[in-house]
Order: structure tokens, then C-alpha cells, then sequence
């Protein structure tokens, strides 16, 4: 036995305009959140050439100087890259907020200066910084050792 109802009986429609517009807001959400999560590999640096500059060494901060051949250099003394961790690390211990300055000539190679980086980020530090040489002076590196 059927029963009817008093009330018409429309057919059921599907409005599509509203269902395309979320869809679309979908998308493009979903392509703002994934721009956001995809981890920048970058390295902020400074250009080589600058007015004002931090040219004199002091005592609370850490100066490090990578020449061409790819040496590093604490202050002005010659450290391997193992024995610069474990300083870095424990000055990092003393002091956290110490900056860190590195510096290298036009001729070291990127990939001596990065290592360098690197090294001073495993052992926590935050205040990094590249040297630049100021316009028209010469730059400021460590110096290499005697030949």
C-alpha cells in the first residue's frame, strides 16, 4: 500500500554553482598551506661590498675567517674542523647569545664557507653573520698560514 503525501512532490536537484565554489576554495587553500610547508634550504648572506661594516675583533664574539684553500681559522689561529666544533660547542655552553662572524676572501669556495656555517649551527648558535669588506679597503680575513 502506497501512501501519499499532501505535500507536492518535487524532484530532488543537485545545485552544482555552490559545490564548484567550494571546490575551488579547497584548492586554493590546500595550495597556500602547501606552499607553507616545504622547508627553505637557503643561506641568508650578505653582498661582499658594504658601507658599514664590523671590522675589529672583540672579545664577545666569535671571529671566523676561511681562506682559499679552505682553512679555518679561530681568531687568528688555525683549528681543524672537529676541534672547532667541540670549542663552538663549548662556548655555546657559556654564552648562547654570542654572535658569530665568518669571513673569507672573493677566492674561498662557497662550499668551504657553508661547512664553516654549518659547523657554527650544529653547535647551536643563532646570531650568525657573514663579514664583508667595507668599499674601497681591503677585507677583513684571517691570515693565511706561513709558507
Amino acid at each position: 500500500m502506497k501512501i501519499h503525501s499532501p505535500i507536492a512532490h518535487k524532484k530532488t536537484r543537485l545545485e552544482i554553482i555552490p559545490l564548484i565554489d567550494v571546490m575551488f576554495f579547497l584548492l586554493a587553500s590546500f595550495m597556500m598551506v602547501s606552499l607553507t610547508m616545504t622547508k627553505q634550504q637557503t643561506i641568508k648572506v650578505n653582498l661582499p661590498m658594504a658601507v658599514a661594516t664590523q671590522s675589529d675583533l672583540k672579545p664577545d664574539m666569535i671571529n671566523l675567517g676561511v681562506n682559499p684553500k679552505g682553512d679555518v681559522f679561530l681568531d687568528t689561529m688555525q683549528i681543524s674542523m672537529p676541534d672547532l666544533e667541540v670549542r663552538l660547542k663549548d662556548r655555546f655552553r657559556k654564552d648562547p647569545n654570542t654572535p658569530v662572524y665568518i669571513s673569507g676572501d672573493a677566492d674561498t669556495r662557497h662550499a668551504d664557507m657553508v661547512k664553516t656555517l654549518d659547523a657554527v649551527r650544529r653547535a647551536g648558535f643563532s646570531k650568525v653573520a657573514f663579514n664583508v669588506k667595507p668599499t674601497g679597503t681591503a677585507p677583513v680575513v684571517a691570515p693565511s698560514p706561513a709558507k
